[in-house]
């Protein structure tokens, strides 16, 4: 009998990590060895780079609306019982808030104790252009929650209006019973195929990640890391505090599941999420890794996956933390226990409702710095190194979502520990 070895397929989350490690290498290459012109500014970077990295973007936003709309009316619709539907989302939106809160504290604390802005020239920073930002008040907040127009709601991509309607439309579904079985079998096929979607625009992942991370190496090089370590640091060291220390804590505390256990089973999205640097991307895998490895019910994490993956950016919150104390101390102003309490409360709200695509953070960090008299102009000393930290704060993201996930199905008698358990 004769014996084949078969090559074992590399899976997508190493493709798309080598494509990041090649991009960097591209990146730097071309910025340090290729000289400047017409070709490498405009053909190269500003052309094949930009078009593949903004074209894999679109994708990724073409994807948002219809997959978390689709994704919130099945999960409230598989639950069904409002009763049950208002418990599982009232704890899933409280523990979301909460880690938020947490996160903020634990970024200013970091962000205080290293002085990341302390001594930096300003004029020795990567520096690029916003656009106009305005600040919402905290009324217009919670009024724009009730979409006034649901379809001009998801042409805007405003995330709290389409998540509301879709919140509605899954409970009446399920109310309505057989009544409505044809709009319910529309909506669970309609939600397979954005999920079949989502894992064939993965599938060019790779290139979009390579020419994104080349494009940004290639304007920016070495140069413009050196000066902003000290903040890459601060952000980074929150970063892994929330994920590593904040969430395992509450997971075992609330659970008592092995936090060890859970990140590795968890580990390939988390690396998905980093690559890629969208939360939204990584819904349908996050629902199918909780269910076949954390043995976590699609009942509940078909509901709140697509829920955290909109309201749920502490990876975001903790950015906005150490960047108001970066571009304070930057143009050397004082914040107050006051408008440290500001930031904490206004994060909050700007992390709410930010769509999960790539970067949108620092849009709303423009509403953080308005609230405390920071000018946003300090927005552009940051953004040249955004892109790299970025993808950090996506796996933290969408880690706090599963882990707030599993706890709930916890709560909830909807979680197989045996599935958790076995090797």
């Amino acid at each position: 009998m004769e014996i084949g070895t078969e090559k074992k397929k590399m899976g997508l989350s190493t493709q798309i990590f080598i494509a990041l490690l090649a991009g960097a290498i591209c990146g730097v290459c071309v910025h340090y060895f290729l000289k400047e012109g017409y070709f490498r500014d405009t053909i190269l970077v500003g052309g094949v780079f930009y078009v593949l990295g903004q074209g894999f973007i679109r994708l990724m936003q073409m994807l948002v609306v219809p997959l978390v709309l689709c994704s919130l009316v099945c999960g409230s619709m598989s639950i069904g019982d409002t009763k049950t539907l208002g418990k599982v989302g009232g704890k899933a939106i409280l523990f979301y808030l909460c880690t938020t809160a947490l996160a903020i504290i634990v970024a200013l604390g970091i962000a205080l104790m290293i002085d990341p802005g302390t001594g930096v020239a300003m004029e020795n920073v990567s520096k690029a252009d916003i656009g106009n930002t305005e600040q919402v008040s905290m009324a217009d907040t919670l009024l724009n929650i009730i979409p006034k127009n649901p379809i001009g709601a998801m042409a805007n991509g405003d995330m709290l209006p389409i998540i509301v309607f879709a919140l509605f439309i899954g409970v009446l579904l399920a109310k309505m019973g057989n009544r409505a079985s044809t709009l319910s079998n529309f909506f669970a096929q309609f939600n397979d195929l954005m999920m079949e979607m989502t894992m064939a625009v993965m599938k060019v992942a790779p290139i979009g990640v390579f020419c994104l991370i080349a494009k940004t190496f290639a304007e920016i090089g070495f140069d413009a890391f050196l000066p902003m370590l000290k903040y890459m640091g601060a952000v980074t060291l929150a970063l892994a505090v929330q994920c590593l220390v904040v969430y395992q804590l509450l997971l075992f505390v609330f659970t008592r599941l092995n936090p060890l256990r859970f990140l590795k089973r968890f580990s390939p999205v988390m690396m998905f999420a980093f690559t890629t640097a969208t939360s939204n991307a990584t819904i349908p895998l996050s629902i199918d890794t909780l269910d076949k490895k954390i043995g976590v019910s699609k009942k509940i994490s078909s509901f709140t996956i697509p829920l955290g993956a909109t309201i749920n950016m502490d990876g975001t919150s903790i950015m906005q933390g150490v960047a108001v104390i970066f571009i304070a101390q930057v143009y050397g102003m004082e914040l107050t226990p006051a408008q440290l309490l500001t930031v904490i409360a206004t994060a909050m709200i700007a992390s709410i409702g930010t769509a999960g695509i790539p970067s949108v953070g620092l849009i709303m960090l423009a509403m953080v710095l308005t609230s405390v008299g920071l000018p946003t102009e300090g927005i552009a000393l940051i953004m040249g190194i955004d892109r790299i930290l970025d993808m950090l704060r996506t796996a933290v993201n969408i880690t706090g979502d599963a882990v707030c996930t599993t706890i709930v199905s916890s709560q909830n008698k909807e979680l197989d520990r045996s599935i958790f358990n076995r090797d």
